[in-house]
């Protein structure tokens, strides 16, 4: 059993927001990603799948978005990016889900998930040029900060009975942002985290990508067309 993640889906099937109109690597993407899910996850399997799901502006419009999600195999650990619209609140995504009959969704929000040998914790982040006002962004940022300490304090619970059986869980954190600004890497070297995912970046935003080990985390960039529209593996 292993655990993956992919970002940056960008799914429109509800919405006329076509991919391919950011160049041809958007052609037929969704069919990619499709097979590539199918021949690399298990149904046993745990896929991250850190922000940027859907084009749709309500629950209504992300359903066939969703449905693609749903029929592809493994359990999906969600969280919201900056364009999911539709995602308002953690019970909402969850009563949508078992009002649709999706099975196996999980969504990460001031929460934590015991998967395997590692705890997942996490939350969207945010940048520094995202909004008009430098001090809305400071606001933001602050919040998503209180969001991954939260995140953390509850994977450390987890991880903390574990050891008490003598089990040692590392803990993957996700990340819709890249997580290089303001307090977001020094908030998880004090937790000790062992390997951080995040999306976001296109096009020329992949010249701002990190990865690799940098402190004491591995860094890695999920984005699907950074990816080639392959999953990563992180265990």
């Amino acid at each position: 059993m292993a655990i993956y993640a992919i970002s940056d889906l960008h799914l429109s099937f509800g919405v006329n927001k076509p991919m391919n109109i950011f160049g041809k690597v958007w052609e037929n993407y969704e069919e990619i990603i499709k097979e590539n899910w199918k021949k690399t996850v298990k149904e046993n399997d745990t896929v991250i799948i850190p922000g940027d799901i859907s084009w749709a502006m309500t629950l209504d419009e992300s359903v066939k978005d969703f449905e693609y999600i749903n029929n592809l195999p493994g359990k999906k650990i969600i969280l919201r990016g900056n364009h999911d619209y539709y995602f308002s609140t953690k019970t909402k995504m969850q009563n949508f889900f078992e009002k649709e009959n999706f099975k196996n969704f999980y969504v990460l929000h001031n929460n934590a998930y015991d998967v395997e040998e590692y705890i997942i914790c996490g939350t969207r982040g945010w940048g520094k040029t995202e909004n008009n006002t430098a001090e809305q962004d400071k606001k933001i940022i602050l919040r998503e900060e209180n969001r991954l300490i939260l995140s953390l304090k509850e994977g450390k619970k987890l991880q903390e009975e574990y050891l008490k059986k003598g089990i040692n869980k590392k803990i993957i954190v996700a990340l819709h942002f890249p997580p290089f600004i303001s307090n977001f890497t020094n908030i998880m070297e004090e937790y000790n985290v062992e390997k951080c995912v995040y999306g976001h970046l296109h096009g020329y935003g992949h010249n701002m990508v990190k990865e690799g080990t940098i402190g004491n985390i591995e860094y890695k960039m999920v984005g699907c067309d950074y990816t080639n529209f392959e999953l990563i593996k992180l265990s």
